[in-house]
């Protein structure tokens, strides 16, 4: 069975097969193309590109096509794509505008140049479909919640994946086994004492961090929308929702600019007044930029915070795991969110955080009673792993 996981954005294409034949699970190919003006022509390049390489003979070949979709109104889980479904993400085209309408447009592409393919839905929000009650409420009136306001949580492929992999770093097989089948028996599975807790730690363009009990979620930094939980590149995190009316008075904007300023001119970007990328606002930085060193200070700040609301959560914890761009490379940015911990049982190994770069590994001292692991994550697995389980019970 090989299923292809198709990662869109507004300009970019990229892409993993996966052949899960024979018991096996492996990637065959990857690939991608950024700047893309002519989607259609980009999917027909990447199928060119498949059939070229040998790892498929013609589309046919094809078992399905995933995609890791963000979110939709009253729709989660692992779904077939079907109209009603994407219709359904269009409703909630204002929650996510940087991602929803691309994957939308990919989709329905995807659709017309592969119509007897089936098209397969991962959605962000999945992971948190079993967290708290009291974890997922705003206090806003019942009619706000039944139309959708809530904490719904997103990165749900990137944080599952790490709860699978750290309960096997930790040799918790059956907590591992739990994460693994969590779509499957919504986490009934049982687990041996004691229990696992683990906080994730997804950092990069966009972060968030998540709390994992015995390999499901209580919960997710980012709530309503992506655009919330930590500063981002150039989207805004937390924000006090008076802020908009305020501002909107305030400065004379219109409701869609105060919306384009908090999509694209927030976050990092705004703060430092440098860049979205984490990379310029370092070396802004260190060459003595004093708006870039703030936006440094304040995404460290955001993340010990919700790290200390997981802390609690749980109760403590077993591990603490750094993922994603910034997770897994910025040694200089994990060791000031690990300071100062000690107390709570968290205790890096400089050397070993200071070596470890884009690899699996641990970076806590021996004397660290929680562990500090580096894990690479793996989306797009996650997405060709719940597709095929949704095509081998008949979902499409």
């Amino acid at each position: 069975m090989k299923i292809l996981v198709a990662n869109l954005g507004s300009t970019s294409l990229k892409w993993r097969l996966f052949d899960f034949s024979n018991g096996q699970e492996r990637m065959l190919h990857k690939g991608g193309y950024e700047r893309v003006s002519d989607y259609p022509k980009a999917i027909d390049d990447c199928l060119g590109e498949l059939t070229r390489g040998g790892h498929i003979s013609g589309e046919k070949d094809l078992a399905a096509v995933g995609f890791k979709t963000v979110v939709a109104r009253g729709v989660s889980g692992c779904v077939r794509l079907t109209e009603e479904v994407v219709k359904a993400m269009e409703a909630f085209n204002p929650i996510a505008p940087a991602h929803n309408p691309p994957y939308i447009t990919g989709i329905r592409l995807f659709a017309q140049r592969m119509p007897s393919t089936p098209l397969v839905g991962l959605f962000e929000t999945a992971f948190y479909q079993w967290a708290p009650e009291a974890g997922v409420r705003y206090a806003v009136p019942q009619a706000w919640y039944e139309a959708g306001v809530r904490r719904w949580g997103f990165h749900g492929a990137s944080h599952k994946f790490i709860a699978e992999r750290s309960a096997e770093l930790l040799g918790r097989k059956d907590v591992a086994t739990r994460a693994r089948q969590l779509y499957v028996d919504g986490g009934t599975s049982p687990v041996q004492d004691p229990p696992l807790r683990v906080i994730s730690c997804h950092l990069g363009g966009s972060s968030s961090i998540t709390g994992i009990l015995n390999g499901v979620a209580v919960g997710n930094s980012l709530g309503l929308s992506p655009q919330s939980g930590l500063p981002h590149n150039n989207r805004v995190g937390d924000l006090d929702s008076f802020a908009i009316p305020f501002v909107m008075r305030t400065l004379g904007l219109t409701l869609e600019e105060a919306e384009r300023q908090l999509c694209k001119e927030s976050g990092l970007k705004g703060i430092s007044g440098v860049s979205n990328d984490i990379r310029d606002i370092q070396a802004a930085a260190a060459a003595g930029n004093a708006r870039a060193s703030l936006a440094l200070d304040v995404f460290v700040h955001s993340a010990r915070h919700w790290i200390g609301a997981y802390l609690a959560e749980l109760n403590g914890a077993d591990a603490l795991v750094f993922t994603a761009g910034i997770g897994e490379n910025r040694a200089e940015l994990r060791a000031p969110i690990c300071a100062g911990l000690d107390q709570l049982g968290i205790q890096l190994d400089p050397a070993a955080n200071a070596a470890l770069r884009a690899t699996e590994g641990v970076i806590s001292s021996p004397g660290s009673r929680v562990r500090v692991l580096v894990i690479p994550t793996n989306e797009e697995l996650v997405v060709a792993r719940e597709t095929r389980r949704l095509l081998e019970k008949g979902g499409c």
